[in-house]
């Protein structure tokens, strides 16, 4: 299941979920909880507005993705404040839009996709409309012929069996 949601999202390489924190741990103390894997750019926990603490988890990003990749497969299971941790590669912030209901991106960003998809949608359908018709044409032309053959057939048989028709037809022959 979470391959499925990486194979969705991008995943930022360089910032990590750290969730199942206690109450007590502050930006500071995920700081330095995390400072011995690599230089740190920002660390965040963001917080719950109608208790004005933080929900449990934070983000620390990276300066270097390696640094990321070392703290997640050190402190993943780790215990902080008798807190076990679960640290994972942060998914982009979603923001409500896009064609899937949430996106890494605001809605009038797929805009010029969209346009352009509709486009190629419609250009499909206008080819297949022609297609259809040419078909159409030329089964009909099909029918007309096999028909014009089954009548050229009748009337062979019909000289045949009517010798009159046969001399007629050997004089055709013959003029020509």
């Amino acid at each position: 299941m979470a391959q499925q949601v990486q194979a969705t999202q991008p995943v930022q390489k360089t910032t990590l979920y750290v969730g199942g924190l206690a109450e007590e741990v502050n930006e500071s103390i995920l700081h330095a909880a995390f400072i011995p894997f690599g230089d740190i750019k920002d660390v965040k926990t963001p917080l719950d507005q109608a208790t004005q603490k933080h929900r449990s988890f934070g983000f620390v990003t990276f300066l270097e993705k390696e640094d990321a990749t070392s703290a997640m497969d050190n402190m993943d299971g780790a215990e902080l404040y008798g807190r076990v941790l679960t640290v994972n590669y942060a998914l982009p912030e979603r923001i409500k839009g896009g064609e899937q209901g949430w996106a890494a991106q605001p809605i009038w960003a797929d805009a010029d996709t969209w346009f352009e998809r509709q486009q190629q949608e419609e250009e499909m359908q206008r080819i297949q409309a022609e297609n259809r018709a040419a078909m159409e044409a030329a089964e009909e032309l099909h029918r007309k012929k096999m028909a014009q053959d089954r009548e050229g057939e009748k009337e062979d048989e019909e000289m045949k069996d009517d010798p009159m028709a046969r001399a007629e037809a050997e004089v055709l022959k013959q003029k020509d």
